[in-house]
């Protein structure tokens, strides 16, 4: 059931958020040129926030995607700013990660200009049917504390405080995050989630060196405690124990009612009171972030 407030708040959603998005040129990211990849060590990992949950996730011997949305609209919803790399530019994909069903996480559009049967794919549990006559030879799905080994890496499925249906009637498609342990670095992206007690326990399974978190659409309209805030991220961050975070989902889609340069301003703020100084890193849409595990 709707909670009390349903209507003053999606009266200021369509009036505050999805209005002037429509009215509002769509900002440039990134660059025109296309990125050069260097080769990396086995103790780093470059890391491209696409914008959204959006990355890329290039390590030693295989690259990554993670929710993969190059859409410019989602439904009626206009993206605020562009993705940060041209779709055209992408290194070749060996494999892509998806944390749930929903639509701007799950782009079937997206996924039509990416894979060609030659990537891995891996998937919540119930969600593997979302990608029916996709180019597609290797989907698995996933359940919490699931393990798949990947070259010389393993994929951890971690859980969430979230939720997965892509439709109304969806009741049984998963949701989560995921862990991808490399030999000398550990990358965590949360995937949705609200600030859960969870986060603990994913630290104290995994030594995590870097976290990608969720610090926008908190102000849902639908006011259910879904995402977090800025401040709950830097919580999250240190139950993880975590050594760097990037935050994501935030001023890229009108999803929410808090203005889109809202959460990044309060996650500064708070960096700033914790006294968390570098190891918090919010690099802009395409830019290129390598990061070494000897630097933790």
């Amino acid at each position: 059931m709707p909670e009390k407030g349903w209507a003053r708040r999606n009266y200021r959603f369509l009036s505050s958020s999805v209005l002037p998005a429509l009215m509002r040129k769509r900002e440039a990211t990134g660059s025109i040129h296309p990125p050069e990849f260097p080769d990396l060590a086995p103790h780093e990992v470059e890391v491209v926030w696409i914008g959204h949950a959006s990355f890329l996730v290039r390590t030693a011997g295989f690259n990554i995607l993670i929710d993969p949305v190059w859409a410019k609209w989602m439904g009626p919803l206009k993206r605020h700013r562009d993705p940060g790399i041209d779709i055209e530019h992408l290194p070749r994909i060996d494999l892509v990660l998806i944390t749930h069903a929903h639509f701007d996480h799950l782009c079937r559009t997206t996924l039509k200009r990416i894979v060609d049967g030659s990537q891995t794919v891996l998937v919540p549990q119930g969600v593997a049917g979302v990608l029916r006559k996709l180019n597609v030879n290797r989907v698995e799905e996933m359940t919490d504390w699931d393990c798949i080994p990947f070259r010389d890496a393993e994929v951890h499925f971690t859980p969430a405080h979230h939720w997965g249906a892509r439709y109304i009637h969806d009741t049984k498609k998963g949701f989560g995050g995921f862990v991808i342990k490399l030999p000398e670095h550990t990358v965590y992206h949360s995937g949705d989630s609200a600030y859960f007690d969870g986060f603990a326990e994913i630290g104290e399974r995994y030594d995590i060196h870097t976290a990608l978190l969720p610090i926008g659409a908190y102000d849902c309209p639908s006011g259910r405690e879904v995402h977090m805030n800025p401040e709950e991220a830097v919580q999250a961050f240190f139950d993880l124990k975590a050594h760097r975070m990037i935050p994501m989902h935030h001023a890229t889609f009108p999803i929410s009612n808090e203005h889109p340069a809202e959460p990044l301003r309060r996650l500064h703020e708070a960096v700033s009171m914790n006294h968390l100084g570098k190891r918090v890193l919010s690099p802009l849409e395409g830019q290129q972030v390598i990061l070494s595990s000897r630097d933790v």
